[in-house]
């Protein structure tokens, strides 16, 4: 009865093992589930993300062939401003398009979790507020330099250089960073729950 992550990010395996420190003899491998991310017309953003989450988690079971019961979990990070979904930046230019968008203004950051056994899927929406200071253009684009916000949503990452322009937060810190604690954990509790019965 394995768990799985659906995710090869490293921030979320950390993330993972520290959810389930509780969790006697606990242990997962990782998976890289592929799916289409897009976003559905008139979807609204909270129910974008968490199905994503779920797909992650169910893709990630079918390629658990090997092990019948696993348990997979997925998750997904969404970065909301005002009507707007960002997601990973295309290119350095929408990397500066976000950015700027974001300073001194605050937006909304959304992940969802989902965990799975093929029978039973469980899922959380983890929703946090993040306000970013004034960014001058300058160090927009000595961050674009670093190459960091390539790769994450909203085109910055609070856990590296990105969290300097954080000015204040208003909920969880780690779904911010790719997969909620609190959340992480009561999932973990309620599918091995599930799974004794």
């Amino acid at each position: 009865m394995g768990w799985v992550l659906a995710s090869t990010s490293p921030r979320r395996k950390a993330l993972f093992a520290e959810a389930a420190f509780t969790e006697s003899d606990f242990t997962f491998r990782q998976v890289a589930p592929d799916i289409d991310e897009s976003h559905h017309d008139n979807e609204p953003a909270a129910e974008f993300v968490v199905r994503l989450a779920k797909e992650k988690a169910r893709v990630g079971l079918t390629l658990c062939n090997d092990e019948p019961a696993a348990k997979v979990l997925g998750s997904d990070t969404i970065v909301v401003m005002g009507e707007e979904i960002l997601g990973k930046p295309e290119n350095i230019n929408d990397s500066k398009r976000m950015l700027t968008l974001l300073s001194g203004q605050t937006h909304q950051v959304m992940t969802a979790v989902a965990v799975t056994n093929g029978a039973i899927t469980l899922t959380r929406l983890c929703q946090t507020r993040v306000t970013f200071c004034e960014i001058s253009a300058e160090a927009i684009d000595a961050y674009i330099n670093t190459e960091e916000p390539m790769d994450k949503a909203g085109a910055y990452g609070i856990q590296g250089l990105g969290g300097c322009f954080v000015q204040s937060i208003m909920g969880s810190y780690s779904a911010v960073v790719g997969l909620p604690l609190v959340e992480t954990r009561e999932l973990l509790h309620e599918m091995n729950q599930i799974e004794l019965t």
